[in-house]
């Protein structure tokens, strides 16, 4: 993965929106893992829209009970676990 955008905030909405449509253009391998009340995130049918050509997109299981309850969630559900793991295969890694 060329980049994986750690995502902690609902409030880096008007960066991550452009951004992962930026790597979609240029054909670069993105990811995204959504962390703390980054989840809510998720929510938005416009974001989850654009996840489909990430290489991976992640969820914080612990993060997203907390903050979406019982909702579906739209991307995988893993760990801090699966986060580390993430970052140890990005090329770059950009906390939004």
């Amino acid at each position: 993965m060329d980049l994986l955008l750690v995502v902690s905030t609902p409030l880096c909405a008007p960066v991550l929106v452009p951004l992962a449509q930026a790597c979609r253009r240029r054909g670069i391998r993105w990811g995204c893992f959504f962390t703390h009340d980054g989840v809510k995130l998720l929510a938005d049918p416009a974001l989850t829209e654009l996840m489909p050509p990430a290489d991976l997109a992640v969820a914080c299981e612990h993060s997203w009970h907390r903050f979406m309850g019982s909702q579906r969630c739209p991307v995988t559900l893993g760990s801090q676990t699966n986060h580390s793991a993430m970052v140890a295969g990005a090329a770059r890694v950009v906390g939004i």
